[in-house]
This record gives C-alpha cells, sequence and structure tokens, in this order.
C-alpha cells in the first residue's frame, strides 16, 4: 500500500533515472487500487458514524452478557436452596426425633404426677385441721349471719 505522495516521488524518481513514464495501463491499475482502499476506508467511516447500528450492537452484547450472568445467578440460588433445603430436612428429622423421645417419656411422667398428687390428697385429709369440721362450719356461719345483719340495717335506713 503506497501513498499518492510515495507514487508521485517515485514517477519523479523514474524520470529523473531517465525511464519511461507508466504506461496507461499501470495508471489504470493504481487508479482501481486507489478506489478500493478509498471505498474501505469510507464504508470504515459510516461504520463509525452510524451510531444507531452501533448502538443497537452494544445493546445487543449487553444484554447477551446480562442473559449469561443471570443464568450463572440463578443456576447459584437454586444450589443454594437445595443446600438450605436439605439443611432443613435434617433439623427437621432431628427435632421430630426428639419430640417422638420425649413424647414417649410422658405418659410415665403423668403416671408418676398422678401418684404423688394422690398422695398429697391423702396427706391433706388426714391432716388433724381437715379433721376437725364443725369449727369451720361455725365460722361459717357467723360469717353469713354478720353479713345478713349488714345488709338488713342497710335496708332499715332507706
Amino acid at each position: 500500500m503506497s501513498d499518492p505522495q510515495s507514487q508521485q516521488e517515485a514517477r519523479s524518481q523514474q524520470e529523473a533515472d531517465g525511464q519511461e513514464t507508466p504506461s496507461e495501463q499501470d495508471i489504470q491499475q493504481e487508479i482501481e487500487r486507489t478506489r478500493e482502499r478509498l471505498g474501505e476506508t469510507v464504508e470504515e467511516l459510516v461504520a463509525k458514524a452510524d451510531v444507531k447500528a452501533r448502538a443497537k450492537d452494544k445493546a445487543a452484547e449487553v444484554k447477551g452478557k446480562a442473559q449469561v450472568k443471570a443464568a450463572e445467578v440463578k443456576a447459584a440460588a437454586q444450589e443454594k436452596a437445595a443446600g438450605v433445603k436439605v439443611t432443613a430436612q435434617e433439623k427437621a428429622a432431628g427435632v421430630k426425633a426428639k419430640a417422638q423421645g420425649q413424647a414417649g417419656e410422658l405418659p410415665g411422667q403423668v403416671q408418676v404426677a398422678r401418684a404423688k398428687a394422690a398422695e398429697l390428697s391423702s396427706q391433706v385429709s388426714q391432716h388433724p385441721l381437715v379433721q376437725r369440721r364443725w369449727p369451720v362450719a361455725a365460722v361459717a356461719g357467723v360469717i353469713v349471719a354478720a353479713g345478713l345483719i349488714i345488709v338488713w340495717r342497710q335496708r332499715a335506713r332507706r
């Protein structure tokens, strides 16, 4: 690839050396090569100047990258969810086993509590204060009589 200035210098050098000037066919070929280079340059400039097409290309590139990243994030989230699910299932199984073990112990504990309640009940019923019922009845009677007297006097004042 040679530029027009270097071609002109080459022609001047040829003329100075006494050589013939290039033929018409050589000139035509040089013109065709120059046109091709010029066409390529124009296409490159047009591509750079086409902002809309460049924006679409960039948008498509960014969209592709985003889709890839979204797929990666989705896969990572699914893996994490699967791990959490397994962990939760293991913990639930442990809690279930513990609860079943404790539930198995409950009937025995209930029987022990019933026995203690029966023992305490018999102890209370055998206590000397409970055996003397007439003082309790006398106190209750006095309280009822006092209440009736108070009510009767308040009604009489009205």
